[in-house]
């Protein structure tokens, strides 16, 4: 292919994408502190609760959940309810409770989404079937991208097999120690 097709070819998809680029990039910087804070929602309310759970876990179902939040004042969407780290954690659409299961002790933390970031980092998590064809298509364009931009600079000292090949490959290599340091 000719340097001035992979050029356009380049362009194109980069001028296409440019804003899924741009969306996926904040989402994903976002998404990689999560676990530190919750950038797609802000805590309205949180409020300390003491409760009595059943001493026997397998009993806590969907419906023991539903009861125990109305106890508690949430009319909220209950979204799953789990044991974690000896904590009995329940996620609604809105509102989060988690209970010490030895001490009964918890709190219930109400939030509210954040506008725009939070549905930018949904693009990030959508299953829905189309969204993931779209994404594949997104995933193959960067490739595409990626390669025309390798062989699209042809003369002097700046191609892909002069110079670009050490930095393509130093940037292969900082994913592969991490994956074989900490993975």
């Amino acid at each position: 292919m000719k340097a001035k097709t992979l050029r356009a070819i380049h362009r194109d998809l980069g001028y296409l994408y440019v804003g899924l680029i741009i969306s996926f990039a904040f989402s994903g910087i976002l998404m990689n502190h999560r676990e530190s804070w919750h950038p797609d929602k802000y805590v309205i309310e949180a409020k300390a609760i003491e409760v009595s759970l059943p001493k026997n876990k397998h009993s806590i179902d969907d419906a023991y959940v539903e009861k125990l939040a109305a106890s508690l004042n949430v009319d909220d969407k209950l979204k799953r309810h789990m044991f974690r780290k000896g904590e009995l954690r329940m996620s609604f659409e809105n509102t989060e409770i988690s209970i010490d299961a030895k001490t009964g002790k918890g709190e219930v933390i109400s939030f509210i989404k954040t506008p725009l970031i939070s549905q930018t980092m949904t693009l990030h998590k959508n299953t829905s079937n189309w969204w993931i064809y779209y994404s594949d298509i997104f995933g193959i364009s960067l490739i595409v991208i990626a390669i025309t931009g390798m062989l699209m600079i042809t003369h002097g000292k700046y191609t892909f097999k002069k110079r670009g090949w050490k930095l393509a490959v130093a940037g292969v290599v900082v994913p592969v120690l991490f994956l074989l340091c900490f993975v």
